[in-house]
């Protein structure tokens, strides 16, 4: 974070120095709870929105918060209680690194040409409680555009989305087979939503422990034909898609780093 620690001023050595462990530089503390539609809040290069985009298909509430982070680490949470239409999505509360129809956030990395092959990693470990029958998915949303800086007019022109664990819901579009990444079989799903194309990468077992490189799902595209590899990968987003249903996600740890 550009900040430089200085040690600890010289003793006298007839003076025994207290035992003290002084936090590192960039830590981020924990936020409180927020539930109102329009918060936001801000940790290190990532930004949480308390985004309900379709309650309006529905109705219930949702709540956000941080419990802290260092560097490119934070560990965040939400809660949720939905009821409505099952097959439409209610609400998002995702860690943003990059653009959302705008940029928040600066120094994130974001964006990288697919052809520079860059390597995007990322490692999340979280935690799914479910109070009776709840449609969600836990899944990391990556938006793509054809240009360099998208503003906030710009639509995307693709959506990548790589879903770690499922319950009573189905992507976008239709089912194209299976494929191997990083070891793990995923189900391919391919659509068409609003002006974008969807691409969903779909794990036949859930798991709520991944560390992944996002390059492997773009070059996987890349190589379908289905993706031109002069696009820009403008956002990497995580956190649960709620359809209906009352729960919560808790994040222990989440990074991205870009190299």
């Amino acid at each position: 974070n550009g900040v430089t620690c200085n040690g600890p001023t010289t003793r006298p050595p007839t003076t025994t120095a207290p035992p003290t462990t002084p936090p590192p530089i960039g830590d981020y503390p924990p936020s409180g709870r927020l539930c109102n539609s329009t918060d936001v809040i801000d940790i290190g290069k990532y930004w949480i929105p308390n985004n309900q985009w379709g309650a309006g298909t529905g109705s219930g509430s949702q709540c956000i918060w941080t419990s802290g982070g260092s560097g490119d680490r934070i560990s965040w949470g939400t809660s949720y209680n939905w009821s409505g239409q099952a097959g439409t999505v209610k609400s998002f509360a995702a860690a943003i690194l990059g653009w959302h129809w705008g940029w928040r956030r600066q120094n994130t990395g974001l964006p990288v040409q697919l052809s520079a092959n860059r390597n995007v990693n990322t490692s999340w470990q979280f935690t799914v409680t479910q109070n009776g029958t709840v449609n969600q998915n836990v899944a990391y949303d990556c938006w793509l555009h054809p240009m360099a800086n998208p503003g906030s007019a710009d639509q995307p022109s693709d959506e990548l989305m790589i879903w770690l664990y499922r319950s009573n819901a189905s992507p976008a579009g239709s089912r194209q087979g299976t494929v191997t990444i990083a070891g793990t079989t995923w189900e391919i799903w391919r659509g068409y939503v609003g002006t974008w194309n969807v691409y969903s990468y779909v794990r036949t077992s859930n798991t709520t422990n991944a560390n992944l490189n996002i390059r492997d799902f773009t070059n996987d595209l890349v190589a379908r034909g289905w993706m031109s590899s002069s696009k820009y990968l403008t956002s990497v987003q995580a956190g649960p898609e709620i359809f209906t249903g009352n729960g919560q996600v808790t994040t222990s740890t989440y990074s991205v780093t870009i190299n």
